[in-house]
């Protein structure tokens, strides 16, 4: 059997993007054909910038802003600069 051609995988690439866009596009995409199709994205390094006003920085501004200093210090409390502390000197 001889291997594909580039031809061939290019159809093979266009064939499951079409599909992908098809499935989002009709509504019909299940939570796994989102995950693929995200994946299917981080495979093909494809990226995006949230421009003000585009669906990538609508979709951003819904996910919840995050500090860090105060997971932190609602997971150890206190004894925050301790456990860094300890860690650091467990590493090193």
């Amino acid at each position: 059997m001889a291997k594909a051609d580039e031809e061939q995988f290019n159809e093979l690439h266009s064939l499951v993007t079409t599909e992908f866009l098809t499935r989002v596009r009709s509504g019909e995409a299940t939570t796994q054909d989102l995950k693929a199709a995200c994946d299917w994205l981080k495979t093909n390094d494809i990226t995006g910038v949230a421009t003000e006003g585009s669906a990538l920085d609508k979709l951003a501004k819904l996910v919840p802003q995050i500090d860090p200093d105060l997971v932190k210090s609602r997971l150890y409390g206190k004894n925050f600069n301790r456990a860094v502390s300890y860690k650091c000197e467990v590493k090193g």
